[in-house]
């Protein structure tokens, strides 16, 4: 199971956009990867064709790795780690900063 999923808020803690937060668009367990929001932007070149006339340059979010990626706690408005509890026979989030129930 992976310390981040779809929706959380992500702060980028090493690359080229280290200390830019986003939110999760995408999570990738088998590449252990995630899109985030408006983190590591790539250029696409589109060429012409019949639907679109002129070409284009597109940017979109690229993968990041997931080790590359932070929870971000909005109520705390800081990064923390997350770990794993069993609450009520159902496996749950934590932050470890606080040890509150993340969702």
């Amino acid at each position: 199971m992976m310390h981040i999923r779809k929706d959380d808020t992500v702060i980028v803690i090493s690359g080229k956009d280290k200390g830019k937060k986003g939110k999760v668009l995408k999570v990738m367990p088998k590449t252990n990867t995630a899109l985030v929001e408006g983190i590591n932007m790539q250029t696409k070149h589109r060429k012409p064709n019949n639907t679109m006339r002129q070409g284009a340059i597109e940017h979109k979010e690229g993968p990041v790795d997931v080790s590359n990626l932070m929870y971000f706690d909005k109520k705390e408005n800081a990064p923390t780690r997350i770990g794993f509890e069993i609450k009520d026979g159902k496996k749950v989030r934590v932050s470890k900063k606080t040890g509150k129930v993340v969702d």
